[in-house]
Formats: C-alpha cells, sequence, structure tokens
C-alpha cells in the first residue's frame, strides 16, 4: 500500500468583507476546553493512558486524507485505507482492536453508527480543517457517550470560540490524481459576545487500488453567543461521499502475482468492470450547546442533538435467482429463466438523535463531574433491484426492516488531589441499552429484542513531582453486540463482552525531552473475534470466546534540541 505524497500546497489568505485584516495566527480562540469537551476527557493528573493534539498539529498534516491518518503517528494506532491512499473509505486500529470498540464522540456527542458501532470517518471529509483539539484514551479511559471503549476512545473538540477574524483558502495537490479544496472563514468575536465561522470542502481522488475513486464534499457552520454567565452555540456539519467499492482487498495470489491494485468490485459483469458500483451516503450533523456558569466553580452544559444519515451502495450481481428476491421467474418463449443478472442498491436511512448533560465543579483540589446521554437511533434498512437482464419493469423494493436502538448513561468523576504530588481518581457509570431489530435481509424471521444493563467502575492514582509522573489504574468495560453478530442465526445468538483493563505507566520530563513508557493487561470476558468468514459487503464475522487478552508496551518520547 502507497501512501499518498503530497506535492503542492498552497495557502492564500484574503481579507475578510468590511475590510477586517487577516490573521495570521489560526490559534487565537479560547485555549479552554469547552464544558461539554471537558466532562468526557482526562484531565492532566488524571490516571488514564491519554495523548492530546493541539491544532497546530493538526494542521501540520491535514492535507486530504481521512481522520484516522492524522493519528497515525500515536502509539499503537495502525491505519488503513480501502483506496490505499488514504482518501474515501479508512480504517483505524488502536492496540489491535478495530474501530467498533473504539468510541468516538464529536464535543462530547457519540459518533459510532449505533447498529454497526463503527465510524465512517469517510462521511466527514475535511472535518480535521474545523477541529481544535482532539484526545485519545487508550485502553477503557474514562466515562463516555456511546459505546464502550474496548481500545480506545477519540473525542474532538470543535467549540473552543476564535476570538480573531480570519479567513483562509488552502489547495492541496497530491499523487493518484488527489485535490482538496479548502475555504474557511470566520468573524472573530464581534460586540464582545458573538462568534461565527464557516467551511467549504471538496476532495477528489483516482485511489491507488484500480478504480477506488473518492468525490467528498463538506460544510461546517458554527454560530456561538458567549456571555458572562451563559453561552449558547449551534453547529452545521454536512458531509457526501461517492466512492467506488474497493472493500474487498487484494488475495495473496495476486498479491505475489504483483496485482497490487487490482479490484474486484464490479467484475461481475460481463466484459468491462460496472462503472456505477459505488457506495454514496449524506449525513447531517445538527448540534446546540448550552452551558450555565453559577459560579466560577460550578458549572452545567447541555445539548441536543440531531444526525440524519442517508445513502445506499450500487453493484452488479450475476447469475442470482429470482426467488432469492421474492420475485416470480419469467417466462421467454416458453421458457423459465429462474436466473439473471441484477444491478441492486441497499439502502440506510436513520435518525439519530438525543441529549447529553453535565455538572462539573471544581477547586483547588478536587475535580467532580455528573454526567450522562440519552439516545434514540431509528433506521430503516431496505433493498431496491433497479436493472435486471429481464423481467424487471420498474425498481423494485425486495426487503424493508426497521431498527430501533436506545442507549441511556449516567456517570459520577472524582479527581482528588491529596497533595501537590498524588492524586486519586474514581469513575462510576451505569448504561442501560434497548435494540430492536425486525429481521435481517438474508434472514427476515429474525427478530431481534435485546436489553443489557451495564455498570463499569474506574478507579486509579497518579504521582508527579520534580519532572517524573506516574499513574495506576483498572477499569470495566461492556458493550453489546453489532448488527451483524445477530445475524447468524436464532441458536448462535452473540453475548455481550467484558473487558478488564489495567494500566500503568512512568514518564519523564525535562528542559528539552521526555519520554515514556505504559504497561496494560487488557482481559476479555466473551470478546466477540473473527472468524474468518466475510459477509456480502465485505465485512468479517465474529463469535464469542469465554477468555482472551492482549497486553504490551507503548514506549514514546520526543527530543527538541533547539528551541525553533
Amino acid at each position: 500500500m502507497k501512501r499518498i505524497a503530497f506535492l503542492t500546497t498552497l495557502n492564500l489568505f484574503a481579507f475578510l468583507a468590511q475590510g477586517q485584516e487577516t490573521i495570521a495566527e489560526k490559534d487565537s480562540f479560547y485555549n479552554l476546553s469547552p464544558v461539554e469537551v471537558k466532562a468526557v476527557r482526562a484531565a492532566e493528573h488524571a490516571p488514564v493512558t491519554k495523548t492530546n493534539i493541539s491544532k497546530k498539529e493538526i494542521e501540520k498534516q491535514n492535507l486530504a486524507q481521512d481522520l484516522p491518518f492524522l493519528l497515525n503517528q500515536t502509539p499503537s494506532v495502525v491505519i488503513n485505507a480501502d483506496a490505499g491512499n488514504g482518501v474515501g473509505y479508512t480504517g483505524i486500529r488502536i492496540r489491535g482492536t478495530d474501530a467498533t470498540r473504539i468510541n468516538v464522540t464529536l464535543n462530547g456527542i457519540p459518533y459510532n453508527d449505533a447498529e454497526s458501532q463503527g465510524t465512517f470517518f469517510v462521511d466527514l471529509p475535511d472535518f480535521a480543517s474545523s477541529v481544535n483539539s482532539i484526545q485519545i484514551q487508550r485502553g477503557v479511559g474514562t466515562s463516555s457517550n456511546g459505546a464502550g471503549a474496548f481500545g480506545a476512545t477519540i473525542n474532538f473538540s470543535t467549540n473552543e470560540a476564535n476570538l480573531k477574524p480570519y479567513s483562509e483558502f488552502n489547495n492541496s495537490y497530491g499523487s493518484f490524481a488527489t485535490w482538496k479544496n479548502t475555504i474557511k472563514a470566520g468573524t472573530g468575536l464581534i460586540g464582545h459576545h458573538f462568534t461565527v465561522d464557516a467551511r467549504l470542502s471538496n476532495i477528489t481522488s483516482s485511489g491507488f487500488i484500480d478504480r477506488a475513486s473518492s468525490k467528498l464534499r463538506s460544510l461546517y457552520f458554527s454560530t456561538g453567543y458567549i456571555g458572562k454567565s451563559n453561552s449558547l452555540r449551534f453547529n452545521l456539519f454536512k458531509g457526501y461521499e461517492k466512492t467506488y467499492q474497493a472493500w474487498y482487498g487484494v488475495s495473496e495470489a495476486d498479491l505475489k502475482a504483483g496485482n497490487r491494485r487490482i479490484n474486484y468490485a464490479g467484475t461481475e459483469k460481463p466484459g468491462e468492470p460496472y462503472d456505477n458500483e459505488t457506495d454514496n451516503y449524506w449525513q447531517d450533523h445538527y448540534q446546540l450547546f448550552y452551558t450555565h456558569h453559577f459560579n466560577e466553580r460550578l458549572a452545567f452544559n447541555t445539548a441536543l442533538f440531531f444526525t440524519k444519515g442517508k445513502g445506499y451502495y450500487e453493484e452488479y450481481r450475476a447469475g442470482q435467482t429470482y426467488s432469492s428476491y421474492n420475485l416470480p421467474s419469467p417466462v421467454l418463449g416458453g421458457n423459465v429463466m429462474d436466473t439473471a443478472d441484477f444491478i441492486r442498491q441497499l439502502w440506510l436511512n436513520n435518525n439519530f438523535y438525543g441529549n447529553i448533560f453535565s455538572l462539573q465543579y471544581h477547586d483547588a483540589s478536587t475535580e467532580i463531574t455528573f454526567g450522562g446521554a440519552y439516545t434514540r437511533y431509528e433506521g430503516n434498512h431496505y433493498g431496491k433491484l433497479i436493472w435486471a437482464t429481464y423481467g424487471l419493469t420498474g425498481p423494485d423494493k425486495w426487503y424493508d426492516l426497521n431498527a430501533l436502538k436506545t442507549d441511556f448513561n449516567s456517570y459520577a468523576k472524582l479527581l482528588q488531589e491529596f497533595s501537590k504530588r498524588w492524586n486519586a481518581y474514581a469513575d462510576l457509570q451505569y448504561r442501560h441499552v434497548r435494540y430492536n431489530i425486525d429481521g435481517f435481509p438474508d434472514n427476515r424471521d429474525l427478530f431481534i429484542k435485546n436489553n443489557y444493563d451495564f455498570f463499569n467502575p474506574k478507579i486509579g492514582v497518579s504521582y508527579a513531582h520534580n519532572g517524573w509522573s506516574g499513574y495506576f489504574s483498572y477499569g470495566i468495560a461492556q458493550k453489546e453486540p453489532n448488527r451483524d453478530d445477530f445475524e447468524a442465526g436464532k441458536n448462535q445468538q452473540p453475548k455481550p463482552e467484558r473487558l478488564h483493563d489495567i494500566e500503568l505507566g512512568f514518564e519523564r520530563r525535562g528542559r528539552n525531552y521526555r519520554w515514556g513508557a505504559t504497561f496494560y493487561y487488557m482481559k476479555y470476558r466473551d470478546q466477540l473475534v473473527l472468524t474468518g468468514k466475510i459477509n456480502d459487503v465485505g465485512a468479517y464475522t465474529r463469535t464469542n470466546i469465554p477468555d482472551s487478552y492482549r497486553m504490551g508496551v507503548e514506549l514514546q518520547g520526543s527530543l527538541q534540541p533547539v528551541s525553533w
């Protein structure tokens, strides 16, 4: 797999309307994490294995590739891309666990798909251009909103207020005809209270893998009111992607034969591969935040959100039976035609909405947080036949299935400083999940109605003195299976997973250097592991195993011999 090699980056700064001057220092924003982000992030002295990424670090790598590629240099991260160059569908693993076990939040709001529990960053093209900071927590981490963290937690923050006006136009060009065009601007603080920020982005690429093209567009808009005790912010971001399918990988035989760029998608069509074997998806996010500071020590935050997603993938399927689509076999010239070639679309239309909230208290030695979230997911899965060799007079819907999932969690966190050197941490979370599935495309009579109750405690201590720091923590996380895990059949229903996580970390900081080591032991009960089988969209199927573990050591260090 070849990484994209960008050749040029052009930055053009223009004046804002009304004659406001361009600001070279684009990091002129409130450098304090918004309340809704602090609720799910680990504080500096919390005994949690974490990595913080600043806006300046993000900008250094933000060219056109997807968000996982920006995190590639952090500990225990392994990434992949369907197209082979980081544009389009990408994946991330942390400590060997895939994205379905990595809890992702956007400003504290859950981003993982409620059913698959995956994170499809392709639906957020160029989102990094609007991100102010990122925190990665490895292991169980702190309590968060959404599915449990079985490998890591990643939370993105965009809500820091830009205090000074700015405008920016960026173009990036790289190998495999990759283009990224971004225009963004902000008003800065107007009348000491109001801010407006906006961005438009367009990304196109031919991909390293044959025909693995990408056409991506996104919009970001944010406006806020900042008062002495109250603040209000509204975010709207939209993403659209059209990518040629490349999720089947490359076989060992083709790799050995030198066919590294081969793409099997669309090749069921006789002759040339089907030219519209594409994935198409639209996703809109609406977020409304309200924060009230009772005094310097006590603050309350709540947010309402709504995420709308709709899209399909289209594919050419050869030699399919009419009965598999609940269609009668046509009769041509007295002959019954049992099979034909079909072009089909598999659709997903979903609504995801809810509320997050937190109450935070802090003084010189104590930080207390109470918080939680309620979310509801409504998914409609349906398939459409749009063409057949013969016998199809118009689009035909061969399945139409619904799913409903609700998720409630509440948590309490305490970080207590006992001396200038020692801190203790405790974190308790309760989570209730209800999941109903009204059948599957290939198993219409399989209905799922499950309820799960999880209690996830975490404790730890940390120490810091004279440039040395260390911590020890123990945490439990539990999570429900995803949609694909249920499709095996009534007699093979999956169990929820449970994780016991032990972390021990040390760090040394000097004037111009730092190094650290983390030892972890992650003990699983009923972990869902891959079986080697692949379903019809290239996803691997999983089964529970009673006992398993991951353990390892993470080493990192940096040296800055000069200050510039």
